[in-house]
């Protein structure tokens, strides 16, 4: 036994069997992968070390979280803490909470192989129906008695540990001593609230499932990284999709199919492709997108991208998938928007998905993804690596703290320059995607520039003018270079924000933003009366560059001529669903309005019951959608197998 006495004693000993948990989540990640070896085969002693590493981020987090009663007990500057019967009580609520969390990571020990991925907050609907649930669990236990005695033994292992420790109160208990606990008590909440959050940055986001992805290869050994109480934790509130058969698949695929063949028979053009998503950059603050408003006289906010429309290629009525930044990788690097949650926080951000930087590295290209925000911020990196990205270039790599924000990270125009020399290192063709983060709240810009860019009614124009800037100075940069001329540039939002104007807050438009297609030859240059969206960004891509073989996304070819297509996006469960010159709301279980957005800008008449031709077909289109993605999420098919017609 080990006796600790003192101020400190408590907190001492909260560290100590705090770390004895990690080891104990340690050797049960270690079990997790040796009882599924079979099923992670590309995994070398080097990998598997990364990913025991990173497990330890999970396992604080669930661990904080399972012991939170037990930590408030243990860190309240009072007397009464000595006590033995509430030291008594303390650690029954330590080994009943933490044998919950032993007992959730061994039964995937043994329900992984049927599912291929941890159990999330979505068992309870999955098993909510059964009538045999107590024979299930009895064959379950009897097939699987081994892990009965390891949890029992790890139970006794938990209760040793515990009772290793003896904590002693302190000779005098006066007010000193109450000064000196009540500051740790304030240090233990501070690196509580870090602890579960992931870290204490301002840009960074509660650490959720995706975020395993910084430490694997493949979004199966995720699940090496995770433990089960996390996963569990983060989905009791997530939505879980059901399966839907309302077409048959014959019927599903001729209404709308996924899956993109090759249509051209011309070769391969292997020009390097450059994606700059702006932040917050809605299609309201461009004039040159907006020269019907105000008689004509609105100028906008973003001169250079004007002018870079005017020699470009863009469409007429163009839209995000969603309303937040974490919403726009997936739809504009993937093909995949984010319905009723964000993709990436879903009990469906392990599934294999096949991303363009993906498909083009392939075909050889080099890929890389640049935000000057620090590494891990709003899970990008987790993401980009999950997507194939070969490099992540974030503000450790920019390594010079003289151009940080103070809050989110590397001023856009700096940081861009370093995107463009670093661009010029790469061998040709090259893939390369930068997320701009300078116009986002507080809309600062930096000191030299301040009031040299318009205010405008909105706090966001400043630093979208500024931004607007930066990109004029970085195509001037790599104009000079020798991959500038063989390279087509994609520029778009993630997604739209707060409106001024009266034409953009309607339902339509607030998610408005700018697709724009350039090429330094001139030769994409034109504007077309069409629909596009961010998921059509990676099929538009690949197929304007012919390739050749079929791969998996939910967008279109916003290239192609016909206007078949559609546009969705879904905020909190509701869609938007765009197709010709309609847009149809439906609440998720029934159409609540439709609306003629060409003779009604502002979406003040409702025809639903006016127009059933039109209706039927939108109607049939979205619940063919629907059912793709539902099932597809399920059953894990968001990639080409082979096999899919």
């Amino acid at each position: 036994m080990i006796k600790l006495k003192g101020f400190f004693a408590p907190y001492l000993g909260l560290l100590i069997r705090f770390l004895m948990l990690l080891l104990i989540y340690a050797f049960l990640r270690l079990g997790f992968y040796w009882i599924n070896y079979s099923l992670f085969p590309n995994v070398s002693v080097e990998h598997l070390a990364l990913m025991l590493w990173g497990g330890v981020k999970f396992d604080i987090v669930a661990l904080l979280y399972l012991n939170v009663l037990y930590l408030l007990m243990q860190i309240i500057p009072a007397p009464f803490k000595y006590n033995a019967t509430y030291q008594k009580i303390a650690k029954w609520i330590f080994v009943i909470t933490n044998s919950i969390g032993i007992a959730l990571n061994l039964i995937d020990f043994a329900y992984y192989p049927f599912t291929l991925k941890r159990t999330t907050g979505t068992v309870f609907d999955q098993f909510a129906n059964e009538q045999n649930l107590w024979s299930l669990a009895f064959d379950f236990c009897v097939d699987y008695w081994y892990l009965f005695i390891l949890f029992a033994v790890l139970v006794y292992v938990l209760i040793k540990l515990h009772d290793l420790l003896q904590i002693y109160r302190p000779a005098t208990f006066k007010w000193g001593a109450y000064s000196i606990q009540s500051a740790l008590f304030l240090l233990s909440i501070f690196l509580f609230i870090g602890g579960v959050r992931g870290g204490w940055a301002h840009s960074t986001r509660p650490i959720t499932l995706s975020n395993a992805g910084d430490y694997v290869t493949n979004p199966e050994e995720m699940n090496i990284v995770l433990n089960t109480p996390f996963s569990m934790m983060k989905t009791l509130k997530a939505v879980n999709l059901k399966p839907i058969h309302t077409f048959t698949q014959e019927e599903l695929d001729h209404i709308y199919n996924p899956i993109h063949y090759p249509e051209s028979r011309e070769p391969f053009k292997k020009m390097n492709v450059v994606f700059l998503i702006l932040e917050s950059f809605a299609k309201e603050h461009f004039g040159e997108l907006n020269r019907d408003i105000q008689d004509g006289k609105y100028k906008g906010y973003t001169p250079f991208l004007d002018s870079l429309i005017r020699a470009g290629y863009t469409f007429e009525h163009t839209y995000a998938n969603g309303r937040k930044s974490i919403d726009a990788l997936p739809s504009v690097i993937t093909g995949i928007p984010s319905v009723g949650e964000p993709f990436v926080l879903s009990v469906y951000s392990g599934n294999k998905t096949t991303s363009i930087a993906n498909l083009l590295g392939n075909e050889g290209y080099e890929t890389a993804f640049f935000h000057g925000a620090p590494n891990g911020s709003m899970g990008f990196s987790a993401y980009m690596k999950l997507a194939g990205i070969q490099h992540y270039y974030g503000k450790n790599e920019y390594n010079n703290d003289a151009d940080f924000d103070g809050i989110w990270g590397i001023w856009d125009e700096p940081f861009m320059q370093f995107m463009a020399n670093e661009i010029n290192t790469f061998k040709q063709p090259f893939f390369a995607s930068f997320f701009s983060l300078s116009s986002h709240h507080p809309f600062k810009v930096p000191t030299k520039y301040k009031g040299v860019f318009p205010k405008g009614p909105l706090p966001v124009q400043e630093p979208i003018g500024y931004t607007d800037n930066a990109l004029r100075q970085f195509f001037k940069t790599a104009a000079t270079m020798p991959w500038y001329k063989n390279t087509l540039f994609v520029i778009c939002a993630d997604h739209a924000t707060v409106s001024a104007l009266p034409e953009y807050k309607t339902a339509a438009n607030s998610f408005a933003i700018p697709i724009i297609l350039y090429t330094p030859g001139g030769e994409l240059k034109g504007r077309s009366d069409k629909l596009a969206q961010q998921i059509d960004i990676m099929p538009t891509v690949l197929n304007y560059l012919n390739y050749n073989k079929p791969y998996f996304a939910f967008g279109f070819d916003a290239l192609n001529p016909t206007k078949e297509n559609f546009v969705i996006n879904n905020n909190a469960g509701t869609y938007n669903f765009y197709y010709k010159d309609y847009m149809l709301i439906n609440d998720g279980t029934k159409n609540v309005s439709l609306h003629n957005l060409k003779e009604d800008r502002f979406m003040q008449q409702d025809i639903l019951k006016q127009h059933p031709a039109v209706l039927d077909t939108m109607d049939t289109k979205l619940q063919a959608f629907e059912q793709q993605y539902n099932n597809r999420m399920i059953e894990n098919k968001l990639i080409f197998d082979g096999k899919q017609k």
